[in-house]
């Protein structure tokens, strides 16, 4: 059997005649030229024209589309943006409206009628033990309570400066451990400035940061060896240091080794100017405690408790860490009338037990000029007990390097 076979060729080649026809690939051009071409007579115009216009056609057919397609959406963009600025409804908002809460709806018998709490009695009130009162909100309401049950009460507090000198010996550790830990309880703003003598170690500087009480770490150069009471040149080390940046608050010289109540700390706070207050402290015998301090009328100071007869001949009978004053007179003599600009220290050069008189001396004239504090003098706010031991002997095996570093052993 014969089998017929169409051979396909790969394109459609355009072909040019003599008669200067083109041929186009579309089809319906193909069906134009074998009209013509079966014509007797064939004219040129249009064949230019039909040339002309598919070339037009195929660059310009995708470019127009596109310029349609952004002009539709530039137009439904306008119409919106049109009716988003003349909006065709209106919302009516009234002042008076009351917001109330709904009462509890019950469902009975599978029905879907809504039943209201009724108005608590004396009986229900007795057998539930409280009463649901309705709830009445509204803005007039809210923004009444706002304005007059909203009250600023931030009361600002004066700074503590607490000077604190320390030296290396067995219960420095415990001693600034605790001093630190109750000064952290005190509410801000406190500075602590503790004062070494020679160098700043790093095992101070680290329980210093520990505590998290903001401090100042300073160190006292004056030769050890040529010193006979090196707690008075490490607090002139703080005091210049008060001086120079000209701190502003309440100075307080707090020992390492003495006990101290939070109380007092706030109190300090209420000093205006010189402040004083009794100190228990330990007799050297430590059979007896004893008193040492102000006696009050009030606030104001009227005489002394003192039971030394060797410090009988003090001016004023007073404990380094039984008073306070305010930082500007160190450096603001004009403000407190001070007779002389002359800086205010403390003297090493009198007798053991007359630097605080002596340095009192300096900031007071007498004690018209004194605040006692707390009133009445009543209460004991810190105790002096001498505590610290000179020879302390560690157990065996452990390691010490210095008295703030002590190693235990594993084994």
């Amino acid at each position: 059997m014969a089998s017929f076979r169409r051979t396909l060729s790969p394109a459609f080649h355009d072909r040019h005649h003599h008669n200067g026809v083109v041929s186009v690939s579309s089809p319906s051009h193909k069906l134009n030229s074998n009209s013509n071409s079966n014509s007797k007579y064939t004219s040129p115009l249009p064949a230019l024209f039909t040339r002309i216009a598919g070339a037009f056609a195929r660059r310009y057919g995708r470019k127009g589309q596109w310029r349609k397609t952004v002009f539709r959406c530039l137009l439904c963009f306008f119409v919106g943006f049109l009716l988003g600025m003349f909006p065709f409804g209106h919302v009516a908002v009234d002042d008076d409206i009351e917001i109330k809460p709904s009462r509890a709806a019950a469902i009975e018998n599978n029905n879907n009628n809504q039943a209201q709490l009724p108005p608590p009695n004396d009986e229900t009130v007795t057998k539930t033990g409280f009463t649901i009162d309705p709830l009445r909100l509204t803005a007039e309401n809210l923004v009444s309570e706002t304005f007059t049950d909203f009250r600023f009460d931030f009361v600002p507090r004066k700074q503590l400066i607490v000077v604190t000198p320390t030296y290396n010996r067995a219960f420095q550790g415990y001693f600034l451990n605790r001093l630190g830990q109750v000064l952290r309880l005190v509410p801000p703003p406190v500075l602590w400035i503790v004062v070494e003598m020679n160098s700043a170690s790093m095992e101070t500087a680290e329980l210093l940061r520990k505590t998290g009480v903001m401090y100042r770490h300073l160190v006292c150069g004056k030769n050890s060896s040529d010193v006979k009471d090196r707690g008075v040149y490490q607090r002139n080390t703080a005091l210049e240091h008060i001086e120079h940046h000209r701190l502003n608050g309440i100075v307080y010289f707090a020992d390492d080794d003495n006990i101290y109540s939070l109380r007092l700390f706030e109190t300090l706070r209420h000093i205006s100017g010189f402040g004083t207050w009794p100190v228990a402290m330990l007799a050297p015998s430590k059979n007896k405690a004893i008193l040492e301090g102000p006696v009050c009328n009030g606030s104001q100071v009227i005489g002394w408790h003192t039971n030394e007869k060797s410090k009988r001949l003090r001016r004023f009978h007073v404990d380094m860490s039984g008073f306070a004053f305010n930082s500007t007179i160190l450096w603001d003599s004009k403000t407190w009338r001070r007779p002389t600009s002359n800086p205010i220290r403390q003297l090493d050069t009198v007798k053991e037990g007359f630097q605080e008189t002596t340095f009192i001396e300096q900031l007071v004239e007498d004690e018209s000029h004194m605040e006692g504090s707390p009133p009445d003098c009543s209460n004991i706010l810190n105790w002096h007990l001498h505590l610290d031991a000179h020879n302390v002997v560690y157990p065996k095996g452990w390691l010490l390097q210095k008295n703030l570093d002590v190693v235990i052993p594993t084994n």
